[in-house]
């Protein structure tokens, strides 16, 4: 079973704790639209926070911290799953996270998760500008 996910106006931390309980009991996941999922809090502390991820470590050893969307979408839902046992690892390869909207996707129905589309704040940020400001290039 193979459930579509519109990550529209959707916060980041809610939407990666449903999809990864949902992921550890089997579901295939397809995320669409990464780029227009919202962070909640100051901007400031949220460019720091992830800036400051991105910088840590070496070139060659790491830890390596992603600048596109899809990829801080995907890393987020890691960071919910024990993916250094056999089963979060599994549960991880049944997750595929897009920028925008694919052509195979098109006519698909995207749900909407009712539960992570609360926002109840004024200071957030979209997922597209942390990513510029790391350095990427959508």
């Amino acid at each position: 079973m193979v459930t579509v996910i519109d990550a529209n106006r959707l916060i980041m931390g809610r939407l990666s704790s449903l999809v990864a309980k949902r992921l550890l009991n089997g579901e295939e996941i397809i995320i669409l639209n990464a780029e227009k999922c919202l962070i909640t809090g100051s901007p400031k502390q949220i460019y720091n926070r992830y800036f400051d991820a991105r910088s840590r470590g070496k070139i060659r050893k790491g830890p390596h911290f992603p600048r596109m969307p899809d990829r801080i979408i995907k890393r987020t839902v890691r960071g919910m799953l024990p993916y250094q046992q056999p089963r979060g690892r599994e549960a991880l390869k049944l997750l595929k996270v897009y920028i925008g909207v694919p052509r195979e996707y098109k006519d698909v129905e995207a749900i909407k998760l009712e539960q992570a589309a609360a926002l109840n704040t004024t200071k957030y940020i979209p997922l597209s500008e942390v990513s510029m400001r790391l350095g990427a290039k959508l």
